[in-house]
């Protein structure tokens, strides 16, 4: 088994062709999160599921900037906070299953109950730090 984080992207290589959910009708919201809530029950049935989060779009950067001096700034966020929707870490015994439980995640219904086919990036978690020879 190896754990996969599925990021679930506002945009990708291209834009969603639809609007933004919150310019999506309650019903049409309603439909979207029972459609989540049944992947994640179908994740937990399999023994797949570890943690699934949906985020917010306001956040800060922080970094280390000497003692007791951190920098806050509010932006930019073009890496997550216009980009990710949220996430969910699945453990898969494949690439191809981390592939085909991304896929499904991507046909969330939209406005009008229509796929929204947005784009979710796959990426391993990292078990092993990188070995470094010389």
């Amino acid at each position: 088994m190896a754990k996969y984080l599925l990021l679930k992207h506002y945009r990708g290589p291209k834009p969603l062709d639809c609007p933004p959910m919150d310019q999506w009708t309650p019903d049409e919201i309603d439909a979207h999160m029972a459609f989540m809530g049944g992947v994640i029950a179908q994740l937990r049935e399999r023994g797949e599921f570890v943690d699934a989060q949906a985020v917010s779009t306001e956040g800060t950067f922080v970094r280390f900037d000497g003692e007791g001096r951190p920098p806050v700034t509010d932006g930019p966020f073009a890496e997550t906070k216009e980009l990710i929707a949220g996430w969910v870490v699945i453990d898969v015994d494949s690439l191809e299953r981390a592939h085909e439980a991304a896929a499904y995640l991507s046909s969330a219904p939209g406005p009008g109950g229509e796929p929204i086919r947005e784009w979710i990036e796959v990426r391993p978690f990292l078990e092993m730090p990188p070995n470094v020879t010389e």
